[in-house]
């Protein structure tokens, strides 16, 4: 998939579910669960057992009908083999310049972690697509994403940590690109109990709570 392609089908979506399970087995059936409910993006963390493999099944099982990316990447050669592998963008809850680099090179979309207005400005300079945010919960949620997004109204920010279906409007309406949600969608006790219904629930919410917000964010806008 073209980079510019990826790009606007995250911004389109507005949610990126984070799979963290205890097996392969479940990280699938989760997929599976949150396109179902009308998510068709997917981020797939290293912490999965056998992770790249699972990226790997996941593209060749959905194919097209779902984004796959890798989270959870700390270096430029785990990049590499998620790239290999499938992954259309890279995620990492830190910032390594390197890791941008790479995912730059082959064409892949990249989003590093950051937090301080330093790092936001290093990963964007470095060629970041997006900027995770991340803990945003922990230093303010969307207030700090709205404070940012003022002097850096140019740099998409994908705030993760926080975000769950009573804080989700706050965040896209400071200014969010995309949502990063992981627990408060992909459930981890159902994941462990084979309740994948209740992922599908989940993504259900999430994806008719951005389009209603973006709704009545443009409803404003045009009656300004």
């Amino acid at each position: 998939m073209e980079r510019l392609t990826t790009i606007t089908k995250i911004k389109e979506v507005g949610i990126i579910p984070v799979v963290r399970s205890s097996s392969a087995r479940q990280a699938i059936d989760a997929v599976r669960a949150i396109r179902e409910g009308g998510i068709p993006v997917v981020e797939i963390t290293m912490t999965v057992p056998g992770a790249v493999e699972v990226i790997r099944e996941v593209v060749r099982e959905f194919g097209s009908e779902v984004l796959v990316g890798a989270g959870t990447v700390l270096d430029p050669e785990t990049a590499r083999a998620c790239m290999l592998a499938g992954a259309e963008f890279i995620v990492s809850p830190a910032l390594s310049i390197s890791t941008i680099e790479i995912a730059r090179r082959y064409g892949k979309v990249v989003m590093p972690g950051a937090l301080t207005p330093t790092e936001v400005v290093t990963a964007w300079q470095a060629g970041a697509d997006f900027v995770k945010v991340f803990p945003c919960g922990a230093v303010g949620g969307a207030k700090y994403i709205k404070s940012l997004k003022a002097p850096l109204p140019q740099v998409e920010l994908v705030p993760t940590g926080g975000v769950n279906l009573t804080t989700a409007p706050d965040f896209l309406t400071a200014g969010a690109a995309a949502l990063g949600v992981g627990a408060e969608l992909v459930d981890a006790e159902a994941l462990k109990s084979g309740r994948f219904e209740i992922v599908k629930e989940n993504a259900e919410k999430f994806a008719a709570l951005v389009a209603a917000t973006r709704n009545s964010a443009a409803r404003k806008a045009h009656s300004a």
